[in-house]
């Protein structure tokens, strides 16, 4: 079996992911003889592309892949998470005529955006997050991409945008890691982050969807989240402020989500916190996310985790996770979980693109921790 191995160590593909391809090979592609059907093992030309509904817009694929071949010379040892500037951004754009233009390859930078845009008048924009590995024979993995194709697809719905088909998103991914492949850390010490945005880039000044989209993808090496890299984090549990409310965009990936937590997130990290987990608007008494990953919650042999009715964002990790403990032998649980039960766990675990998977070391309620 092939085990995927994040930079953190932990093992997020050790078992088989029903009817979905886990790892995406991109380069060098193996012969045909070794490309892994049953464990969903794909090189770079024989993975199936198969397109989800498109919103609007056509896709337009590249034919050929450009890779750069020499190393960076980084402190890898040292690696956080940050931007670092890397080589390309891949940017398409889609118009009134419904057709995304065929992607284009320019160097890391700025880019023009009209001060009436969609995207900073009215927050209407998106992002997806995956990262890109380094296996120790050189070549490069990425982690279930057809799924952030999909949910950024969900998303664009939600938010009345068009949205590049799966094949699209796919192909795109390929080539900026490609162009960008000497900035992904060696094998173990970090991964090559990928952010894919889609924004309203045309003008309005009324209420009302953007005339004209933009589909951008940039990447940045990355090590642990956290500061506290492998040691298990600290919590503190949010009862004043909330991340979502029933029927808002708590469960899909728009910019304006994000923008929400800082202000508790800056309080909490003032008071030495790592992060703040929120709880729902509703009852102020049922976990559901932290501020950029969802939570799990361990009780012998069973793990519990919120359930996606809206508010809470439908992780690829926590998918990832539920698989995987299923095939392990536990009992998974995705309710409603109230604080009390988080206070009475054996176990609390984050998952997301960008903490993997960390341990929480403690949490604090209400003065008592």
């Amino acid at each position: 079996m092939e085990y995927g191995v994040a930079s953190h160590g932990a093992v997020l593909a050790a078992a088989p992911l029903v009817a979905r391809p886990t790892w995406l090979l991109l380069s060098p592609p193996p012969p045909a003889s070794s490309i892994q059907i049953q464990n969903r093992l794909y090189s770079i030309s024989s993975l199936p592309l198969k397109a989800g509904p498109v919103r609007a817009c056509r896709a337009s694929l590249a034919s050929s892949y450009t890779q750069t071949s020499e190393t960076v010379d980084l402190d890898w040892e040292n690696l956080g998470f940050g931007i670092v500037q890397t080589d390309y951004m891949y940017i398409a754009k889609c118009g009134t005529d419904g057709n995304f233009s065929e992607g284009e390859m320019v160097p890391f930078g700025p880019i023009a955006l009209s001060p009436s845009s969609g995207v900073l008048n009215y927050g209407q924009g998106l992002f997806e997050a995956l990262k890109a590995y380094r296996k120790t024979d050189g070549s490069i993995l990425l982690f279930r991409p057809e799924e952030n194709a999909q949910r950024m697809q969900t998303g664009a719905e939600r938010m009345c945008m068009p949205a590049p088909s799966v094949e699209q998103f796919i192909d795109a991914v390929k080539q900026i890691v490609l162009a960008n492949k000497r900035w992904i850390p060696p094998t173990g010490k970090g991964s090559l982050y990928i952010r894919p945005l889609l924004m309203g880039s045309g003008t309005v000044l009324g209420l009302a969807p953007a005339p004209e989209y933009t589909f951008i993808i940039f990447v940045s090496p990355v090590g642990n989240y956290f500061k506290e890299g492998l040691a298990p984090i600290n919590l503190i549990v949010e009862d004043k402020f909330h991340r979502a409310t029933p029927g808002g965009t708590g469960g899909v990936k728009t910019i304006g989500n994000y923008a929400s937590v800082l202000m508790a997130q800056k309080i909490a990290k003032e008071k030495g916190y790592s992060d703040v987990l929120y709880l729902d608007a509703v009852h102020k008494k049922y976990l559901e996310e932290v501020s950029s990953c969802n939570i799990f919650v361990v009780k012998g042999n069973v793990i519990s985790t919120p359930a996606v009715k809206g508010t809470i964002l439908p992780g690829i990790t926590r998918k990832s996770i539920i698989d995987v403990a299923l095939s392990k032998g536990f009992q998974v649980e995705e309710r409603l979980v109230s604080v009390d039960e988080l206070l009475d766990a054996d176990e609390v675990f984050c998952t997301g693109t960008a903490v993997v998977v960390s341990p929480v070391g403690s949490i604090t309620y209400q003065g008592k921790r």
